[in-house]
């Protein structure tokens, strides 16, 4: 069987030239696309052992997918695939060639989804609760730290908060994002413009103060960003990852930490502790509790752990 990468090893069937030849000329798709088009078209036709591609019914179509898919082939290219098939079916029914889309309502197997990584709650509580040195950014970073952990904030929002709120200036610009060291909250604006109050910890609310006595002294006192790098600008994404993927590998945690792994570590470890999906979902600013309800995958594989490693009857024998 071909393998569909280059549609070079499989017959191609007379009907493909001409559509083949519509998306370079009129369509103008790259070559390389053109190449996948021809590779996946041409397995098509050796899937199907020979029968003519306008004559293929939805039957044939599900029996080649099924096919590819024993044979190990990913969602993804299954996805691409059926993808590729459709778009020529639809060609030869605008050309009166076929009386319906074969393909139309078949689906490609789902692509499994992938659990989001978190720290052992050691972990975090190492990271999290690390003494920094006295210098101005550390206690910054410290203070990053604490928040993203104790509030479960995406990278977007941290970098967005305001050390206060701001009533709107002359401009009309107010603040949307802001920290409330006296609520003890933050307000935040999340995923689709969603305004959500998350509560501080008090280790995080400790940081916090600290790095603010810090960050008075600082060339960005007069600016509203809750963190701001040391020229005084507001701090970038991409600075903070790098900040805290640095800091782990100081600690020697011996994992990859990026801001995201501190917001699916609270959301997990919150979920062991309290089983409360509802709240864990009003903290994360999830629209949906189906998004939430993958951290009780991650519950349960945490005490899948733990019964293996702790039940007589679990344990495998050795030898």
């Amino acid at each position: 069987m071909s393998d569909g990468t280059d549609g070079t090893t499989a017959p191609l069937p007379a009907p493909v030239g001409p559509f083949l030849d519509e998306l370079a000329r009129q369509r103008r798709l790259s070559p390389h696309t053109i190449t996948a088009y021809r590779g996946d078209l041409a397995e098509l036709a050796e899937l199907s052992g020979g029968k003519p591609l306008p004559q293929l019914l939805a039957a044939d179509i599900r029996h080649a997918l099924a096919r590819l898919h024993a044979g190990g082939l990913a969602p993804a290219s299954l996805s691409r695939k059926l993808s590729a098939w459709r778009r020529f079916f639809d060609w030869l029914g605008r050309r009166g060639e076929m009386a319906g889309n074969p393909a139309v309502g078949i689906r490609a197997p789902r692509r499994a989804k992938r659990l989001p990584k978190a720290l052992a709650p050691d972990q975090a509580v190492q990271l999290a609760g690390h003494q920094p040195a006295a210098a101005p950014l550390a206690l910054r970073d410290k203070a990053m730290v604490e928040l993203l952990y104790s509030s479960g904030l995406r990278l977007s929002e941290l970098v967005a908060l305001d050390w206060r709120y701001f009533a709107a200036d002359a401009e009309g610009t107010g603040s949307t994002s802001w920290l409330d060291l006296d609520a003890r909250r933050v307000t935040v604006v999340g995923k689709g413009g969603k305004v959500r109050q998350v509560p501080v910890g008090a280790p995080a609310i400790e940081a916090l103060r600290q790095w603010l006595r810090a960050r008075a002294a600082m060339p960005g006192a007069r600016s509203r960003a809750l963190f701001v790098s040391a020229q005084g600008r507001r701090i970038g994404a991409r600075s903070v990852q790098m900040r805290l993927a640095k800091l782990a590998v100081a600690l020697g945690l011996g994992v990859r930490v990026h801001p995201h792994v501190l917001r699916h570590s609270m959301a997990s470890h919150v979920l062991q502790s309290s089983g409360d999906l509802r709240a864990v979902q009003e903290l994360l600013g999830h629209a949906s509790i189906a998004t939430t309800q993958i951290y009780t995958r991650l519950d349960w594989q945490h005490l899948a752990k733990t019964y293996d490693a702790a039940h007589p009857r679990a344990r495998r024998k050795s030898g």
